[in-house]
């Protein structure tokens, strides 16, 4: 347990001196029953007196803190306050600074030639308003000790401590505070544990300087040994004191800095205890992880509650020890710990202090202070001899070498060795005397400051921020079979600045391939990424796609260029996509082209055919003149077939407008001609008086297709269709692109010239029974049908069809549209100015049109 300690009122000459009456051994003898009685019956209670310290006078005092209780009986009530948890470790280390202190002191040739130093520690608790209070009580005033520090007024400086130096304290939490009080008077503050980072900022606090790392470089140390071990998931364990909470905002900082992830963060509260809903949360937590590593940046009362219900569950984890519990023999002696999984940890680098083992052993050589005789009132020990054996410690006097650590006790060690020499070179001591012997607090610290020094090989100096060269050890928790309980391994160190290395052969822990409980990533292979599958930090191995590429073991795909995609069986490389496009060595595309060249052939035929017999009957019955431009409309919507071969361009991509003003021009012609048949072979006057109206060729034509032609150019001039790349999976589609705008200049163009057609096949179908020898009506009438049905049949297929075959569909509609008309109006009248010559002439005609009525027994007039 941790308790607070205060000296007798005596002087120091009178703490050293034995007491030989019968009457004081009767009295002490009394009090040693009386206090073991009183500690087996509260082994958590205290005195609650003035706050007990130890104390040595001497030239130059040293003020210590130190938490030999870790915990009080605190409560949200207020009230007098004890302390409990004694430690035995901190209480050795209390000791080791009396030892140190008493070295100097004793050294020959003397290192201060006529001065003594002096010592004042206090047990804090682990407390901070305790700790605040010790930290008063060492700032007395030089010049009147029974006067607090306080400045004349609010605006005179502090008086001069008598305290010029303070050795502690262990943990952050404390040390931020008393660094505060501590930076009032200026007096140098020595931490032979606190490793906050929040220390370092000397804006802050300014006269703290430490003997032990910085959490910085631990927080370093730890990353670095989660990336040898090719680890790629962690938990962090934390709480919400300095230590924990600045430490587990760094690592985690550290790691998603590094894509490392994070399956969780706990922040653990001061209020954490067995059984607690926090602690039930927190082991389901650890149950479920997939990480592969969980650290405990915590202090180790939380630690060993932790592991406790771990060792309950029989779970098996891989576990990061933090400096504050990666040596505590509490949680290394647990029962059952051996089961919790390998742990490895960091501390900081362990040596032994010089002759401090000789020195406990040997009840330490007859001396004595208030700390040590209160330890030994409350152990009721005793001065026989005591077999020790140190794999089950005892609390007896005798065994107390078995709690001797090997870091923070050296830490304390290298601190008074830097008081000392600083003291030397201040006062300007040589081996017999020295210089001065009056200084102020602020002129040693100034001093220490700039210490550069070799203690045992152990160099140390402190950089701008006030931390230490050191590096830490790196431990393994041996728990082989062939071992009792846990043996603490060193496997390699960490030096700042520099590679973590180690000296043993680690490739067991190194994560492979395999999937464990508690690693959830595997190697991918090319083309591969992982993916999360389970929790926060589960992965699994998922295909990149099409467009990306991976050489495997990546959180991520590569994207490939925009010209690029990567074959499926070849997922690792990008290669050049294919450029698609209807080609003119594209089978389609040599129907299509032929089929053309041979409507283009036939209407220059037959074009030629109606010129050599342009004033027979049968020409004028066409249309005569109009039928000229009829062909030329054929012809030109013939050539647009072109325009859909090919790698589109801006040229190429006037297609459908173009077709849009050739059939309009043809259907005009042909509806010019349909007027002509109906009033040349109707006798209903009511009829021809209508139609008469129409009868103008030429205004028709122009009207109808002026129409068109106005819609196509601004089509063409406004929004034009333009050349556009459709990056597919493995293809770069070429085409000509349709905006939302510009399909309703194309529903305009397939809306009109369907108009018209319906319009020619409904004069046609009236004027299909007409005694017309020709059939012009009749032949129109399927011709428009044809027309009809094929676009009623290829607007639905344009409009889904995807591909490069979409401008063949476009092609092919054009070329049977134009095709119907040039065979059913055109071709018919070619063959017979060739191979029906005797119908064509005048009288034909007539004797057609006359037995027509006769059969309808009506009489014609010749």
């Amino acid at each position: 347990m941790r308790r607070i300690f205060q000296e007798k009122a005596h002087t120091a000459g009178v703490e050293n001196t034995a007491c030989t009456s019968d009457s004081t051994m009767f009295l002490l003898k009394l009090l040693v029953t009386f206090m073991s009685v009183f500690h087996s019956s509260s082994e958590n209670t205290d005195f609650r007196a003035e706050m007990k310290h130890a104390y040595l006078h001497g030239d130059v005092i040293i003020g210590g803190l130190f938490p030999i209780h870790q915990q009080t009986n605190r409560t949200t009530d207020p009230g007098p306050i004890s302390c409990k948890m004694f430690d035995i470790q901190t209480f050795l280390r209390a000791q080791v600074m009396i030892y140190s202190i008493q070295e100097i002191n004793q050294q020959m040739p003397r290192l201060l030639p006529n001065l003594t130093l002096g010592y004042d520690i206090y047990d804090t608790c682990g407390d901070v308003s305790l700790a605040i209070r010790a930290t008063l009580q060492l700032l007395k005033d030089q010049s009147d000790p029974q006067r607090c520090l306080i400045p004349a007024s609010i605006n005179s400086s502090l008086p001069e401590p008598e305290t010029k130096v303070v050795i502690g304290e262990e943990s952050s939490e404390v040390s931020l505070a008393v660094a505060r009080v501590l930076a009032l008077p200026s007096v140098t503050q020595i931490s032979y544990a606190s490793t906050s980072e929040q220390l370092s900022l000397k804006y802050k606090f300014p006269t703290f300087l430490r003997t032990v790392s910085s959490d910085k470089h631990q927080m370093q140390a730890i990353y670095e040994l989660v990336k040898n071990f090719s680890w790629q998931s962690v938990a962090i364990v934390g709480s919400t004191d300095e230590y924990g909470k600045y430490g587990t905002d760094s690592l985690l900082k550290l790691f998603t800095g590094n894509n490392i992830c994070v399956d969780f963060v706990d922040i653990l509260p001061d209020t954490f205890v067995k059984n607690c809903s926090t602690a039930r949360d927190l082991l389901k937590k650890i149950e479920i992880s997939t990480a592969e590593a969980i650290i405990m940046f915590t202090i180790d009362n939380n630690v060993r509650i932790i592991l406790e219900a771990v060792v309950e569950k029989n779970l098996n984890r891989t576990w990061i020890a933090s400096d504050t519990w990666s040596t505590s023999s509490k949680i290394s002696e647990m029962t059952g710990i051996e089961s919790i999984g390998p742990v490895f940890g960091f501390n900081f680098r362990q040596k032994e202090v010089p002759g401090f083992q000789d020195y406990v052993t040997s009840m330490f050589n007859g001396t004595t202070n208030s700390i040590l005789s209160y330890y030994q009132v409350f152990t009721n020990s005793s001065k026989d001899d005591v077999k020790c054996n140190c794999a089950n410690k005892t609390s007896d006097i005798n065994c107390l070498y078995c709690y001797i650590d090997h870091d923070e006790s050296y830490n304390i060690y290298l601190a008074v060795q830097v008081i000392a020499e600083g003291l030397r070179i201040l006062l300007k001591c040589n081996n017999q005397s020295c210089e001065r012997t009056k200084f102020t607090a602020i002129e040693l610290f100034h001093v220490i400051r700039k210490i550069n020094i070799t203690v045992n090989d152990t160099n140390i100096y402190f950089d701008e921020n006030g931390d230490p060269s050191l590096g830490y050890d790196i431990l393994f928790w041996n728990t082989s079979a062939s071992k009792e309980g846990v043996e603490k391994i060193k496997i390699g160190e960490y030096w700042p600045n520099k590679n973590i290395s180690f000296n043993k052969d680690l490739s067991q822990w190194r994560t492979t391939e395999n999937v464990s409980v508690f690693n959830c990533f595997k190697t991918c292979k090319p083309g591969e990424r992982l993916e999360l599958h389970y929790g926060k930090c589960c992965y699994r191995c998922a295909n990149c796609s099409p467009q990306e590429s991976s050489y495997g073991n990546d959180s991520f795909c590569s994207l490939c260029e925009e010209n690029e995609f990567s074959p499926a069986n070849r997922r690792y490389t990008c290669e050049n996509k294919t450029e698609e496009f209807l080609e003119w060595s594209d089978p389609f595309s040599i129907i299509l082209v032929t089929t053309s060249a041979i409507a283009i052939i036939a209407t220059a035929v037959i074009a030629i055919v109606i010129g050599f017999n342009c004033g027979t009957p049968i020409v004028k019955a066409i249309g005569g003149s109009l039928c000229y431009v009829e062909m030329a409309s054929l012809l030109l919507g013939f050539c647009t077939t072109f325009t859909f071969i090919g790698k589109p361009t801006p040229n190429s991509c006037v297609g459908i407008p173009l077709f849009g003003i050739s059939f309009s021009l043809c259907i005009s012609c042909i509806l010019a001609n349909l007027i002509q048949i109906l009033l040349g072979f109707s006798f209903d006057p009511r009829v021809c008086s209508k139609i008469k109206k129409l009868n103008h060729p030429v205004a028709v034509v122009v009207i109808i297709s002026g129409v068109q032609l106005g819609v196509s150019l601004a089509w063409l001039i406004v929004l034009p269709r333009l050349p556009s790349k459709d990056q597919k999976e493995s293809t770069i589609l070429y085409q000509c692109n349709m905006c939302e705008k510009s399909k309703k200049f194309f529903a305009a163009t397939i809306v009109y010239n369907s108009f018209w057609g319906v319009v020619c096949f409904i004069f046609a179908f009236k004027g299909r029974k007409l005694p017309d020898i020709y059939k012009n009506a009749s032949l129109i009438t399927v011709s428009m049908v044809l027309f009809l049905i094929i676009w009623i049949v290829f607007l639905p297929i344009y409009l889904t069809l995807e591909g490069k075959y979409k401008p063949a569909i476009s092609s092919a509609a054009i070329l049977i549209s134009c095709f119907s008309i040039l065979g059913c109006h055109l071709a018919p009248k070619c063959y017979i100015m060739l191979f029906r010559k005797e119908i064509n002439n005048q009288n034909a005609i007539s004797e057609y049109i006359r037995k027509h009525y006769e059969r309808k027994d009506l009489s014609v007039i010749s």
